[in-house]
């Protein structure tokens, strides 16, 4: 777009442009407004485009008019901008939006697969489902697919998130916390048996609980966020916090309206 690229070139176009609208009461402080930008920025450029001859007026004041000069830049500018703006329209509807999914089995270049969600991860099969896209690329099985062209929806529920709130070190931290409890809930479930798939902890305490326990800590840094996103992908959590980190749960599952349990945990 040659038309626009020396420094100011658009700001021209655009002032220009409004004053061909012929407005007589047409001010700088109107064209400021109109293009977001200062009004010094728009003397300036009124200055050089009465250089140019591109425009006159009384004294460098309004009303500006528009000189025939002008209206032929304004018209060979616009032609400019139009076939850049088609060029870019033409790109975009031929652009594909491509997604990753893991192929779970042996998949071949524009094969038809179903798509569905495992442990909070987007598989593609060959079976049907109620989502599907298009391969882009062969791809063994385990390996990364490119997909295309996707359609319906991922059958996918949303998690739930069990907050279990640890005593703080002033209260005897973990040596102040109910063990069999966190261990009961991770081994038997929350709220109706409800399966833990990931744990989430926050604070050294509660790392140590992790610990002691023998848990395997899925989400430690940013945990509300992540305890959050893992329930958006079908996962239920259990979030071991100490103190009033369990506000920062609260706050993240409360905005992405995930379910969610508090528990006391200690002795």
């Amino acid at each position: 777009m040659k038309a626009f690229k020396k420094r100011g070139a658009l700001t021209h176009f655009q002032i220009l442009s409004e004053i061909s609208k012929q407005d007589p009461h047409l001010k700088q402080k109107d064209l400021a407004e109109t293009l977001g930008i200062t009004i010094q920025a728009v003397s300036e450029n009124i200055k050089t485009l009465l250089e140019l001859g591109y425009i006159t007026s009384k004294d460098g004041r309004s009303p500006y008019k528009i000189t025939q000069s002008g209206i032929d830049k304004v018209k060979r500018d616009a032609i400019s901008l139009r076939k850049y703006s088609d060029s870019v329209l033409e790109t975009m509807n031929h652009y594909k939006t491509i997604w990753p999914a893991i192929a779970s089995e042996n998949l071949k270049k524009d094969d038809i697969v179903g798509l569905y969600m495992d442990d909070g991860v987007l598989y593609a099969h060959k079976a049907e489902e109620n989502a599907s896209g298009l391969v882009l690329g062969d791809a063994s099985r385990g390996s990364d697919v490119a997909l295309t062209n996707l359609t319906g929806m991922i059958d996918m529920s949303i998690g739930e998130a069990t907050v279990i709130n640890l005593p703080t070190i002033k209260e005897g931290g973990s040596n102040a916390a109910d063990l069999e409890l966190v261990k009961d809930i991770y081994e038997k479930g929350h709220s109706g048996g409800v399966k833990i798939d990931k744990v989430a902890v926050a604070g050294t305490i509660a790392r140590v609980v992790a610990n002691k326990l023998g848990l395997k800590i899925d989400i430690e840094f940013a945990a509300p966020q992540g305890c959050a996103n893992a329930a958006r992908k079908g996962l239920n959590v259990m979030a071991l916090c100490v103190g009033d980190m369990t506000k920062s749960f609260v706050r993240e599952l409360e905005n992405e309206k995930i379910k969610y349990n508090i528990i006391d945990g200690r002795k």
